[in-house]
């Protein structure tokens, strides 16, 4: 473990009985689509599914998948990488069938202390592939993210986003009870 680093590693079985449950949110997602996303996920959790009004006038859709499992290599060994790629390809499809703009806004996060969630709505289709392809390189980086040295005091979840310039995932806001942060001039700077 590197210095400094809790993340916290819970102690979860996989192999339990117990069902895990994920709950879909979203509007402006077809039929066919959530259709697609719910036979990914069903083998792995109990989906249940939730359409919304539209909550964001920016975007015409939106989805919000929590995974309910810290974000590391043991998820993605038990997920299966296969069905990882295939969760990755819906994304990029439902992309594609938008076209550009603020078109849609996908929402992934995972369990931990912190909480930890990816935020793809870049408006340009290559980008928003390329930033769904690379959510698993933050595995390696999460040690040096979330160094207690490096964020602010008492974190409950920590929201990557992806930098279209620098081609990669940011960690660019902190919540720590009801206040967020956002990562700037190599400081956190509190905004509400």
């Amino acid at each position: 473990m590197h210095g400094g680093f809790n993340y916290s590693f819970q102690d979860i079985d996989l192999m339990s009985q117990e069902a895990l449950v994920t709950h879909l949110k979203y509007y402006g997602i077809s039929p066919w689509e959530i259709e697609v996303i719910y036979g990914i996920l069903k083998d792995r959790f109990l989906v249940e599914q939730e359409e919304t009004e539209q909550t964001n006038p920016d975007f015409v859709s939106s989805l919000d998948i929590p995974i309910p499992l810290l974000f590391n290599e043991e998820f993605f060994r038990w997920f299966d990488y296969k069905r990882w790629d295939k969760v990755k390809f819906i994304f990029k499809e439902m992309k594609r069938r938008r076209g550009s703009g603020k078109a849609i806004k996908i929402q992934v996060s995972f369990l931990g202390n912190p909480k930890i969630k990816f935020v793809l709505d870049s408006q340009d289709h290559s980008w928003f592939n390329n930033a769904v392809e690379k959510i698993d390189f933050v595995l390696e980086l999460l040690p040096y993210h979330l160094d207690p040295a490096k964020l602010p005091r008492e974190v409950s979840e920590v929201r990557y986003s992806f930098d279209v310039k620098a081609a990669r995932w940011r960690l660019n806001t902190a919540l720590v009870n009801d206040k967020e942060f956002v990562f700037s001039n190599n400081g956190w700077k509190m905004i509400t």
